[in-house]
């Protein structure tokens, strides 16, 4: 594995709206990984964008290179209802030229880091199911499988599975 070392990791900020959308919407209509059909707007994320501000449990961290967003990492409410309050979903993203570089690893190191002192007991994340990379990139930052949802999502005229997977914060 080629080893990202230039890249700089950073809160996100409005100006990288566009890039995230960009690398968001290639997995949207490439992959099966998010459970969106429909390619967004930068207008229609600014939404997501601001609900993950730099302080809080709820934060998003790029991936800078040359002036670019490369790829960012996530720590989102995991249900909307007050006692979920201390639980949140991860996720990462990398535009797809930079995968296979230890960028994912090194924002997931990140983002756990600036948790560390936030009130977040348990984090989560949701696998569609193949994704090996994915799989073993949670498994080397302490997650563990705890469960599958058979068939929850379909997309591209077929139904999908998600492995759910779950780290202790606390």
């Amino acid at each position: 594995m080629q080893q990202s070392t230039t890249a700089r990791i950073r809160p996100g900020h409005e100006g990288d709206l566009e890039e995230l959308t960009r690398i968001y919407n290639h997995y949207i209509v490439g992959t099966p990984i998010t459970f969106d059909v429909d390619p967004v707007t930068a207008e229609q994320r600014r939404d997501w964008l601001l609900a993950h501000p730099e302080q809080g449990p709820h934060r998003l961290l790029v991936a800078e290179q040359d002036g670019l967003v490369v790829g960012y990492a996530t720590s989102s409410a995991f249900r909307p209802k007050l006692a979920y309050i201390t639980s949140v979903e991860t996720s990462v993203y990398l535009a797809p030229e930079y995968g296979g570089r230890g960028l994912g690893s090194r924002l997931y190191a990140a983002l756990f880091e600036a948790l560390a002192d936030e009130d977040v007991h348990r984090a989560y994340a949701g696998i569609t199911v193949p994704n090996e990379a994915s799989f073993k990139l949670h498994e080397r930052f302490g997650f563990k499988a705890t469960g599958v949802h058979h068939e929850v999502g379909r997309k591209f005229g077929r139904y999908w599975d998600v492995a759910w997977f779950e780290k202790e914060m606390r």
